[in-house]
């Protein structure tokens, strides 16, 4: 693990709760009683999705990363035909977590299908949910090619998670970096949960019609998943969610996040003090 990860992991406070027949691992960084914002990652991913944005979002919010059901270090949920179960361990957690506290929620991918239904059974303290490279929004999935790695060793394996990446998380690929390259090593070592098959459905679009708080949809602008039709992305959240706000990050893929840490950084703490401030 690159030494800035392995630092990230050490300041970490961990906090495990109940999940299937095991427990699931949380991961928090800043303030205890700076305004609480909950970050969940993408699918056959960890906390580490998250690792060029904690720092900077710590700064001045308790960040709240678990590793979902299935992934990284956390158990497998019980067996479910829908996110929604998967959502309520989260929310059960949560409740654990930040006892009678209001948080804002962003989720990433696969993330942000967990964080539609967690926001559709969420209470008032929910105050904002951010979504961000989202699918199941009752729109095709574009095809992203993708390598078998499991079987690879050496630079064989390093070849293929680079493929991996340059297919469906970056728009760039000279912007994949070592720690982009061992982030997916460790994820993918990890990773039991297949969350793939929800991608092409009208999951995410159903649960989020149902959300009281107000929601955001972010893309990269040359995200995989949604290019060149993101703009009938953000119509199909409108027609269930009229009011939300929507927006790109020039240039970034799927992965925007850690593609351009910094735009994005920088969009969702403007976004989050201006519409969605603490009470």
């Amino acid at each position: 693990m690159a030494d800035f990860l392995a630092r990230l992991d050490a300041t970490a406070r961990r906090i495990e709760t109940p999940c299937g027949e095991g427990r699931m691992a949380w991961r928090l960084w800043g303030d205890a009683d700076a305004p609480p914002l909950v970050l969940l990652h993408g699918g056959s991913g960890s906390w580490r999705h998250w690792a060029r944005n904690i720092g900077p979002l710590s700064r001045d919010r308790l960040v709240v990363c678990p590793d979902l059901p299935g992934l990284g270090d956390s158990a497998m949920p019980p067996p479910a035909e829908t996110p929604a179960p998967v959502a309520a361990i989260l929310l059960a957690g949560l409740a654990d977590l930040l006892p009678g506290r209001s948080y804002d929620l962003c989720g990433f991918s696969f993330g942000a299908l967990l964080a539609g239904h967690l926001a559709a059974q969420a209470d008032g303290r929910l105050r904002s949910v951010t979504l961000v490279g989202a699918g199941a929004l009752g729109l095709p999935r574009q095809i992203a090619p993708l390598k078998k790695v499991r079987s690879e060793t050496g630079e064989a394996r390093l070849a293929a998670h680079r493929h991996n990446l340059a297919t469906l998380m970056f728009a760039d690929a000279g912007r994949i970096d070592a720690p982009a390259l061992e982030i997916q090593e460790a994820n993918t070592m990890a990773a039991r949960f297949r969350s793939r098959g929800f991608a092409s459905t009208t999951s995410l679009k159903d649960a989020i019609a149902r959300a009281r708080a107000p929601v955001a949809l972010l893309y990269g602008e040359r995200d995989a998943i949604a290019f060149p039709e993101i703009e009938r992305r953000f119509a199909a959240l409108r027609e269930v969610q009229p009011e939300a706000w929507t927006g790109l990050v020039p240039g970034a893929g799927h992965w925007v996040a850690y593609e351009a840490a910094e735009s994005f950084n920088a969009i969702l703490t403007d976004m989050l003090a201006r519409r969605f401030a603490p009470a």
